[in-house]
């Protein structure tokens, strides 16, 4: 179902898509690609919303910067110094981040409005990224389609072609709270990634290494409580993949829901949204941001973001819904 979600200042209509099968339900926003909500069923059946956002479209422009829901880009997570070189020039991007440039921009793909037109059980989203769009270099028309897959399982694929060597790096930036939307902490939760090592960070959050997480905080190797403190990337065992991979499981003994994440991606990023403000509190959602590494155009030792002419990015994520 496809219906006008609202209209930004500048009069650009806005509309949500509705997405229901196997019991469950999601809505999609052509704002910033958006996962407005996505009601799955508990132990006992009873369905709630388990990803933190709004219910109008004013909510989104006003709180921009935990990037509710949105489809992240053209560069998901950070880039040191808002700076790259490729191929001998150097690119200077916009430093949103202290001195970093963080998802993609000041106006990333979060704010966009994009295209869309319906695909089987799904949604496909659309636009061009202008040669130079917040610095970076290469017309890139990228897309992204949800569908909802026979179990209920949401699947996110991407796709960007360029004209023009570029980096990209996409991603979906959900706050998932699996007692639901407005149940408080998220903390309590249990996750488990099958990440063996990490990236360690300096003080503006930018990898200094990669480092084992036997012995740490970071362990998440067996299922335990999450906590909170944290904002890093995991090395996830598999690596790049050509289709999806089971790497992270996140379960609320509370409701019993259960989240299992597949990626073709190298890395995840855990955020437990440690910096959450009004309407909502910090703790309140965690975020798992499947995605290449941060900094990696600056750091060739990490998997490339590298896109050229003739290429076809593609990544698949997928978040499958389950009760014990």
């Amino acid at each position: 179902m496809n219906e006008l979600f609202g209209t930004l200042p500048d009069g650009t209509a806005v509309h949500r898509w509705t997405l229901e099968r196997a019991g469950v339900r999601v809505r999609v926003l052509t704002y910033g690609g958006i996962v407005q909500s996505l009601e799955v069923p508990d132990r006992d059946g009873a369905a709630g919303n388990v990803v933190l956002g709004f219910a109008d479209l004013d909510g989104y422009p006003a709180h921009p910067g935990p990037y509710f829901g949105a489809l992240v880009g053209r560069y998901a997570n950070r880039i040191a110094g808002g700076r790259f070189t490729l191929d001998g020039r150097t690119y200077a991007l916009p430093r949103n981040d202290g001195p970093n440039c963080l998802h993609g921009g000041e106006c990333g793909f979060d704010e966009r409005v994009w295209d869309a037109e319906p695909v089987e059980h799904g949604v496909r989203l659309s636009r061009v990224a202008g040669h130079g769009e917040e610095g970076f270099p290469g017309r890139l028309e990228v897309s992204a389609t949800y569908t909802l897959e026979d179990g209920g399982a949401l699947r996110i694929a991407y796709e960007a072609v360029t004209d023009a060597p570029t980096v990209v790096n996409l991603t979906n930036h959900s706050y998932f709270n699996l007692a639901g939307s407005g149940a408080g902490n998220a903390g309590g939760h249990e996750l488990r990634i099958a990440a063996s090592r990490f990236t360690s960070v300096d003080g503006d959050m930018i990898p200094v290494g990669v480092e084992p997480v036997e012995g740490t905080r970071f362990d998440f190797r067996a299922a335990r409580k999450v906590g909170a403190g944290y904002d890093h990337n995991y090395v996830l065992d598999k690596g790049v993949s050509e289709s999806p991979v089971e790497v992270a499981e996140l379960h609320d003994p509370a409701s019993g829901r259960v989240l299992t994440v597949s990626t073709t991606e190298p890395g995840l990023q855990l955020y437990t949204a440690d910096h959450l403000d009004e309407p909502f509190a910090p703790g309140d959602g965690i975020a798992l941001e499947t995605q290449h590494f941060p900094d990696s155009p600056n750091r060739p030792d990490f998997p490339s973001t590298v896109l050229r002419p003739g290429e076809v990015f593609r990544s698949v994520t997928v978040y499958a819904f389950s009760t014990r």
